[in-house]
């Protein structure tokens, strides 16, 4: 444990278990409303059309790209995303209604505006804690272990733009970046990554860059290039798609792809790869 609330929230539960901590009802007040209104918005029936948002400003240029201009060739969500995106929701209530209960003070989420050369980028940060704003995540048991980890390692694997989004609520708010709360969807643990040493100037410089690149409708490029194939460290002469490409919801339009069973694993029921180039075809990028 990192941050004194943790240690607060810990002792909360812990008391809870003992049957000697209990919830008082204007918390569960507030909780209740929190999921109400994730409800009500998630089921609005509302379209989205494209915006720059603090949501979405450190996403991958590329994707951004797609968003904008071809949002019709995106796949199609499975039904059971929207469970996932509600139960984030959820989380979130039930994590702020655990800071209350241990009593935690802290600044409930606010909509602010980043002001940048020629616009603004508007956003809902989650909670302002000791003078830092922090974002509460949900975390799959593999993000929870191997993403979240530390500053660094996420900044290694942010295909979700989570440190650029901190900043700019950091800087939109006017204070400093703090971190984030990050709960395992699987078990309920949950942990605080702090952001303090993140280099502020250069986020915003990639926000900015970002910004520029969608408004001025620059020609679309690649982030990512394909990775090699290996099996036992040995490549298979095989080109598919990166994680970061592997998640994105426009690869189809992007790549010319061959989804097809994996070509070096032994299982019996081999995983789908997207194979850009196979050693065996002529297929190319």
């Amino acid at each position: 444990m990192n941050h004194p609330a943790e240690l607060a929230i810990h002792s909360f539960l812990q008391r809870a278990a003992e049957g000697k901590s209990f919830v008082d009802g204007d918390i569960l007040d507030t909780v209740a409303k929190d999921v109400r209104d994730s409800l009500a918005r998630q089921f609005s029936g509302e379209k989205r059309t494209f915006k720059l948002r603090m949501s979405n400003i450190g996403r991958k240029k590329c994707q951004l790209w797609f968003e904008k201009n071809h949002p019709g060739e995106k796949i199609s969500d499975s039904p059971y995303f929207l469970i996932n995106m509600i139960l984030g929701d959820i989380i979130e209530a039930v994590f702020k209604g655990l800071l209350r209960a241990s009593k935690v003070e802290f600044g409930d989420s606010e909509k602010v505006s980043l002001k940048l050369n020629d616009m603004s980028v508007d956003g809902t940060y989650d909670l302002v804690l000791n003078g830092r704003v922090d974002d509460v995540k949900s975390a799959s048991p593999w993000a929870y272990e191997n993403k979240f980890t530390d500053l660094d390692t996420l900044q290694g694997k942010d295909s979700f733009g989570y440190v650029s989004q901190l900043v700019g609520y950091a800087k939109a708010k006017g204070v400093p970046v703090g971190g984030w709360w990050v709960v395992n969807k699987a078990n309920g643990n949950f942990k605080y990554i702090s952001a303090n040493s993140v280099d502020v100037d250069k986020e915003m410089e990639k926000i900015q860059n970002t910004v520029d690149y969608i408004n001025n409708d620059e020609p679309f490029e690649r982030c990512y290039e394909p990775v090699e194939e290996t099996y036992y460290g040995k490549p298979s002469g095989n080109l598919k798609l990166g994680i970061e490409c592997s998640l994105c919801s426009y690869r189809e339009k992007c790549w010319d792809l061959q989804v097809l069973p994996s070509k070096v694993s032994r299982a019996a029921n081999p995983p789908l790869v997207n194979y850009v180039k196979l050693a065996d075809a002529q297929d190319t990028i």
